[in-house]
């Protein structure tokens, strides 16, 4: 057993929950913090014990690290396991775990800032033979030495939050006159989500795959490494879909980037689960990109191939434990998908689409694991990451598992906020993802949205109420179809149902929308709830189709607000810092003014 028989979890939603259900298998205590917005939720009724921890704005609740450690003292816990997010890899926040006398279940504080540092860790990497995309080891601090890096390892170039990640402060620039747009997106990014605004420069590479490996390593000189995740398909550099293997990678490959890792995570004196990313080209070149200092979303996928519950190892870790099995022993049996669902519109651009879920069921069988935190009557709220749930499949081979996966899709019901289920099962039936393919510009075309929805609305239909009465009576009309059970046998019946007074109204009203989306009257209308961070033009200004307006966060992303064609901006009613609603007017972009007419 661990010295410690009571832990807490500084997270929420379905992480928690997973690290509780390996806990409490170990005989461990389990302790739940929460916002004042999550006091239902489903990882606080999970726990053993749970405590408010303040309200809701992440600042001023879960990345309060010292109220935290003092809620783990209150609580007599003896360890804290941070999940992924929020304080995960946050040095300053493992060394005040350990200060106050408590156990940190994950790497050293100084290995989290060794690689937290994606500057620092590049150094590293070279310094201990481990090969690094070209670029620079040192910050950029001018829009005039990214230039002159630009210049001398050629464009396209990715500029980048040297303590970034999850797509968070990761800007490309295609030639020199995107280059200070993308500078100061990035240190923007950097300072707002990790506290650090400084930046550095490294050649963007041409349609990659994104193979990582996941490696776990001990307090005594034993490092493994589980075999490599492909998370390749991914939207705004976040990913979406994640499988194991991967699709590109044979054995031999297999083996030397999971040596390359194995490298990697001894030149960072790494201990506990960790992830080593690394970008692999078409002509079989693989190079390091950056050390995720924790357990990873898509661990899931590693779990169902190797048989290992990585946050019990962990734990056991953490408590002190050698590695039960050597690297021989690791062995991936069959093939698993993650598909990430969340709550987007894919429609939209992937916009966040907060609401209350009105519906949840989820799918079940040989082979399928869902990670949840979530139920019907729950609030998935703007001011946290927009994941629902995490759809994990796995069978003997990739084609089986992919199959697999369209039907768990096929059973998912979340009814109230729009969902990327219908995304991926149009990404999982289209060519590129059968053949393997990175499906470069497949993920965000227009094609695969437009067939998203419409297969959305094809699994909107199949659901059924089941209604039971003799004479065929239906209990529920709650969707299209209603199932009917007449004489002992089951119909399904198409209900039609009389248009209610008030659909006109809410057609004008859509139609008064979308006018205000900037279609018909020039209007510019925030597509989502948020925060601005940044206003681009100034009343008066003339602008072209594509220009950046403002930029708006919501759900932990970046929204560029953009003209819808050319024109001259009047009536702008925003400012930084300001929350903005839906559909709410931000300016105008007046086509009339370019030709001197009065507004």
């Amino acid at each position: 057993m661990p010295p410690f028989t009571k832990v807490l979890v500084a997270n929420r939603g379905e992480i928690a929950i997973r690290v509780f259900r390996t806990l409490r298998e170990l005989g461990i205590a389990t302790v739940a913090v929460y916002s004042e917005p999550d006091r239902g939720r489903l990882h606080v009724a999970a726990a053993d014990e749970a405590y408010l921890i303040g309200p809701g704005p992440a600042v001023e609740s879960y990345l309060c690290g010292d109220r935290i450690v003092e809620t783990a003292l209150r609580a007599g816990a003896g360890a804290v396991h941070p999940g992924y997010g929020f304080l995960a890899e946050n040095a300053s926040f493992a060394r005040s775990v350990e200060d106050a006398g408590l156990v940190w279940i994950g790497p050293a504080p100084e290995a989290i800032e060794a690689m937290g540092s994606k500057i620092s860790a590049r150094k590293r990497m070279r310094d201990a033979g481990v090969p690094i995309i070209p670029g620079t080891t040192e910050p950029a601090e001018t829009v005039d030495a990214v230039l002159r890096n630009a210049e001398e390892i050629g464009y396209p170039v990715a500029i980048k939050a040297s303590a970034g990640g999850g797509g968070k402060g990761f800007k490309i620039a295609h030639s020199a006159d995107e280059v200070e747009r993308a500078y100061e997106a990035a240190r923007r990014e950097g300072e707002a989500y990790f506290a650090d605004a400084s930046v550095y420069v490294e050649r963007y590479l041409d349609d990659p795959r994104h193979v990582e490996v996941q490696v776990l390593a001990d307090g005594h000189g034993n490092v493994i490494h589980l075999g490599e995740r492909d998370c390749t398909i991914q939207r705004r550099h976040q990913k979406l879909v994640e499988e194991t293997p991967s699709p590109a990678v044979g054995p031999a490959l297999r083996e030397r980037i999971g040596r390359i890792a194995v490298d990697a995570a001894r030149a960072a004196g790494y201990r506990s689960a960790g992830t080593v990313e690394g970008l692999l080209t078409p002509d079989g070149s693989y190079y390091f990109l950056e050390m995720n200092t924790r357990v990873q979303v898509e661990h899931t996928v590693t779990e169902a191939v190797t048989g290992i519950d990585i946050v019990r190892e962990q734990v056991l870790i953490a408590a002190g434990e050698p590695l039960s099995f050597s690297q021989d022993d690791v062995v991936l049996r069959g093939h698993a998908i993650e598909c990430r669902i969340n709550a987007e519109d894919v429609t939209r651009g992937f916009l966040p689409a907060p609401g209350r879920i009105t519906a949840y069921r989820e799918p079940g069988g040989i082979g399928v694991r869902v990670d949840s935190g979530v139920q019907a009557g729950d609030e998935v709220s703007g001011l946290y990451d927009p994941l629902v749930a995490k759809l994990v499949v796995h069978d003997v081979d990739r084609e089986r598992a992919r199959l697999r996966m369209l039907r768990a899709l096929e059973e998912f019901v979340i009814e109230g906020p729009t969902t990327l289920i219908g995304f991926h099962w149009a990404l999982l039936s289209h060519p590129c993802f059968v053949e393997g393919g990175t499906c470069s510009g497949v993920v965000e075309s227009e094609e695969l949205a437009q067939r998203a929805q419409e297969l959305a609305e094809q699994l909107s239909h199949k659901t059924t109420s089941v209604a039971s009465a003799s004479d065929g009576t239906a209990l529920t009309t709650r969707e299209r179809l209603v199932a009917v059970e007449l004489d002992g046998r089951l119909h399904e019946v198409r209900v039609h149902t009389s248009e209610p007074p008030w659909a006109e109204l809410a057609r004008r009203h859509k139609s008064r929308r979308k006018g205000l989306a900037g279609d018909t009257t020039g209007a510019v209308a925030s597509p989502m709830q948020g925060t601005v961070l940044t206003v681009e033009v100034a009343d008066g200004d003339t602008v072209e189709s594509g220009r950046v307006i403002c930029v708006v966060e919501a759900m932990k992303m970046e929204n560029e607000i953009v003209a819808h064609h050319d024109g001259v901006v009047t009536g702008l009613s925003v400012t930084p810092g300001q929350q903005v609603s839906l559909g709410q007017l931000i300016c105008f972009v007046r086509v009339e003014l370019l030709k001197g007419a009065e507004p």
